[in-house]
């Protein structure tokens, strides 16, 4: 058999999934994020896209948070398979394209993810796909469906957004001609206008969130000082204070009551303010900023993901927790019933068992990530360094925008592997040499 490597990693990896369903029905609530998502009147999210409600409001008539989950794991499973067939299209033998895509099937904050009504793991695998259909063969149509699933991830998590343009530039400079370039924008441009406009219709503002400001904001809370930013007297309401040593992590910042954040009235006229802050308080204390972005990023050096004392909504529950008066209605609506996260033993169990084991150690992703960049400029495979670069932009990012957080460094793990197996390849499709159809079109005679 052909693909027996890939059936052998895959069997296991169905089973960690059919752990999560049997353990914990019907679905990981993350609070209060999922309530949000949830919540049956749609309208533009104020500190999120909404493009994942949307995916929710589809699947609502069936009222099943269980559908929602098993269809994240089919996609995780599927968005393996995906990445091993191009890697296999680029000459790697089916052992080592299996090889490359068991963190993609095994690692246990994907089946997390896939087992929470959140959207990264939609997010995860439209931005992954888009890749691979680009690299897979740049025509008109590959470029235009990798825009379109681009711009569906940039209303899915507004990280995505920089994914177009780092794709469009990949086109560019690589030189495939203006049409794939045409349309990868114009199919990129669809959602993202739609729901802008939506955004305008419905508050105002012509964006894709309300908040980029206010996480700004916070990211500047870790080093923040009036005395040097001096700011005008119609921001120095957003002035902190406490001592720099006191204050808790940037995210508290948004939402707690010691913040001045949320004291400042008007959605709108908050998130400006809080930009106008973040921009002088970046200019005037560049490298207290750049110091706090280095801190976080030092995060990414830690061999465990989360430590066993850690207090994270990242660890798979040992006991239901009962949803608060609040929210319960949002999530009891669309299930059409009970809603709170069970836990199921012995299932749940083992399951929690793998999770203290079962990921790729920080420092071996960025050294592969860092082994991929560099074997694809070396050896010359300039397709190797989309998804590499793509990766890279995904871990770096959310440390300069807002704060480090596990959950976003594993967007990047699919894309890493990705560009690590076309790294290491032969060459183009099966055949190991460009087809006619693979060149740029300035290259074609």
């Amino acid at each position: 058999m052909a693909h027996r490597a890939l059936v052998i990693a895959m069997l296991p990896a169905i089973g960690l999934r059919l752990l999560a369903v049997l353990g914990f029905p019907p679905a990981i609530l993350f609070y209060g994020d999922s309530f949000a998502f949830l919540a049956e009147e749609l309208t533009p999210g104020t500190s999120r896209p909404s493009g994942y409600s949307l995916l929710l409001a589809v699947l609502r008539p069936a009222h099943s948070l269980t559908l929602v989950t098993v269809l994240q794991h089919l996609l995780g499973l599927a968005l393996a398979v995906a990445v091993y067939a191009l890697l296999r299209r680029r000459g790697l033998p089916g052992w080592g394209a299996a090889l490359l895509v068991t963190p993609l099937l095994y690692d246990e904050f994907l089946v997390l993810l896939e087992h929470m009504i959140m959207a990264d793991a939609v997010f995860i695998v439209l931005v992954t796909v888009a890749i691979v259909l680009i690299v897979w063969r740049v025509t008109p149509t590959t470029a235009a469906v990798g825009g379109l699933l681009l711009g569906l991830a940039g209303i899915t998590r507004s990280v995505g957004l920089p994914l177009l343009i780092l794709t469009a530039a990949y086109l560019l400079i690589r030189r495939y001609g203006w049409r794939p370039l045409l349309a990868l924008l114009v199919a990129g441009a669809i959602p993202l206008g739609a729901y802008a406009t939506w955004m305008k219709v419905e508050k105002d503002k012509f964006g894709l969130t309300q908040a980029d400001g206010n996480f700004l904001w916070s990211r500047t809370m870790s080093f923040a000082d009036c005395g040097v930013i001096k700011p005008p007297e119609r921001l120095a309401v957003l002035c902190p204070d406490m001592p720099v040593e006191q204050r808790p992590y940037p995210p508290h910042w948004l939402w707690e009551s010691f913040s001045p954040l949320p004291k400042v009235p008007g959605t709108a006229n908050r998130n400006q303010l809080a930009g106008e802050f973040a921009r002088q308080a970046i200019l005037a204390q560049l490298g207290e900023y750049l110091a706090a972005v280095a801190t976080d990023l030092t995060q990414l050096l830690r061999w465990e993901r989360t430590a066993v004392e850690e207090k994270t909504p990242y660890k798979l529950p040992v006991a239901e927790r009962p949803i608060s008066e609040s929210v319960r209605g949002v999530a009891e609506s669309y299930e059409a019933g009970p809603a709170a996260t069970r836990v199921v033993e012995p299932f749940a169990g083992w399951l929690r068992a793998y999770q203290r084991f079962g990921y790729v150690p920080y420092p071996l992703l960025m050294l592969a990530l860092v082994g991929a960049l560099a074997a694809g400029l070396v050896r010359r495979r300039w397709e190797a360094l989309l998804p590499g670069v793509a990766a890279l932009a995904l871990v770096v990012s959310p440390p300069f925008l807002a704060a480090y957080d596990v959950r976003y460094v594993i967007p990047a793990i699919p894309l890493i592997f990705l560009a690590l197996g076309l790294a290491l390849a032969g060459g183009s499709p099966a055949s190991g040499k460009r087809t006619p159809a693979d060149e740029p079109e300035s290259l074609r005679v």
